[in-house]
């Protein structure tokens, strides 16, 4: 092996570890320093820590609680600094000493009810006082661990601007003073939209990653499902926190059946039924009858939990009820103004009218400043052209899709395809 491959083998290493160790890390910092801005500065400082000695020293025999140990030693070293001499600062910095000399690894250092911490996380970045646009782009910037572009590919904006969202939330945050906590009433039901669009995108990421190597993330699935039954505990009186279950659940309930053995993506026409969770689905069912016994039939996750349902439900592929998957889109989009939910719409309507129909709506949004980098409309409008008979024009489209995929998987998907009407014939 060359340098140049143990260097690559080290800085894989760096970024696995850092992956399942960032979210929970800032979440654990942030509970003790009751400072979500400093607790993700110091979480930073343990990975630049990582990049410049793993290189040298070689990967630690477990790379979590190092990068743990080290970001509490930083912890340590800011409060002293700070020369904070109140008792209450002497009681917590003895209180991390203690939780530094008794952590015997990283499990034990981070398995403390993650759930309930990661959502205190989202309901302090979710604070009233941060602007509506800046709530979530700011929880999934130190959740998940997101980089600026990947937000930017779920907010289908520019990087640009979520740049700047995140650091005026991050601004606000540090000046502000806020509490570490999960509020409660009032409190809890004003921030309560904002945190559940969080736990959606969470899921989302996890469901279908916008970058890297791997197709699912499904740490970060589940992650988002026991946020969800945490909230459901939290405020089991709103229809959307029902609404929401039921999506992700239905959704969780395909997983198994979204890849093969290699990690290549499946697509839902083609997928094994007999491999989905049929509890997951009864679970998830169930939580959709609960959101629509509490009003919620017409709001946004609820919504998109009944389209959901419709394929978990059909025995087959072509037995699933497509006009009425047209339909809920129909009033999704009345609902919400969403090219993405336009192109969804488009979707069901080629199954339900023929592709031609769905053709003519995509033709309809193309344009849309959102969508010109968005490889969904171009996978999509390749399918139609594809079922249409044009080999040439979908081919052309498959091939856009997978220039403009950051997903791996995404992008060896649309090769293929591109590929497959090739090696058929379909060229001119």
């Amino acid at each position: 092996m060359t340098a140049a491959d143990i260097d690559h083998a080290i800085r894989a290493a760096i970024h696995a570890a850092w992956r399942v160790v960032q979210p929970r890390l800032i979440a654990t910092l942030s509970r003790m320093l009751r400072d979500v801005t400093l607790a993700e500065e110091l979480t930073q400082d343990a990975l630049v820590a990582a990049l410049e000695a793993w290189p040298l020293s070689g990967v630690p025999d477990n790379p979590g609680a190092w990068l743990v140990a080290t970001a509490k030693r930083r912890a340590l070293d800011h409060l002293r600094r700070a020369k904070m001499l109140t008792r209450k600062q002497d009681l917590l910095t003895h209180e991390l000493m203690q939780e530094q000399d008794a952590m015997p690894d990283f499990d034990t250092a981070l398995d403390d009810d993650i759930g309930d911490e990661w959502l205190r996380l989202i309901f302090t970045a979710c604070h009233p006082l941060l602007p509506r646009q800046a709530r979530a782009a700011l929880a999934l910037r130190m959740i998940c661990g997101l980089t600026t572009d990947e937000i930017a590919r779920a907010f289908l904006v520019t990087e640009a601007t979520i740049a700047q969202r995140i650091v005026r939330a991050k601004r606000t945050l540090s000046r502000s003073g806020l509490t570490y906590e999960t509020p409660g009433g009032e409190a809890l039901s004003e921030r309560l939209a904002s945190v559940l669009e969080v736990v959606y995108l969470i899921f989302n990421e996890g469901y279908s990653a916008s970058r890297g190597e791997e197709w699912l993330r499904p740490q970060l699935c589940d992650e988002a499902l026991r946020m969800g039954r945490v909230l459901v505990g939290l405020a089991p009186l709103e229809p959307e926190v029902h609404g929401l279950m039921a999506l992700m659940d239905l959704n969780a309930a395909r997983m198994h059946a979204r890849t093969d053995r290699d990690g290549e993506p499946i697509l839902l026409m083609d997928q094994d039924r007999g491999l989905w969770d049929r509890l997951q689905i009864t679970r998830g069912l169930r939580a959709l009858d609960r959101a629509r016994e509490l009003g919620g039939a017409g709001r946004f996750y609820t919504l998109q939990a009944a389209i959901v349902a419709c394929h978990a439900t059909a025995e087959t592929a072509t037995s699933t009820d497509w006009r009425r998957i047209a339909e809920l889109y129909g009033q999704l989009a009345t609902l919400v103004r969403s090219p993405v939910i336009e192109l969804n719409r488009a979707v069901a309507l080629g199954m339900a009218e023929g592709p031609q129909a769905g053709l003519d709506l995509v033709e309809m949004i193309a344009d849309e400043p959102a969508l010109r980098t968005y490889h969904h409309l171009q996978a999509v409008r390749g399918d139609l052209l594809h079922r249409l008979g044009r080999f040439a024009e979908a081919r052309l489209s498959f091939e856009t899709a997978a220039r403009l995929a950051t997903n791996a998987r995404e992008r060896g998907l649309m090769e293929r395809r591109a590929a497959d009407i090739a090696d058929a014939g379909g060229m001119a």
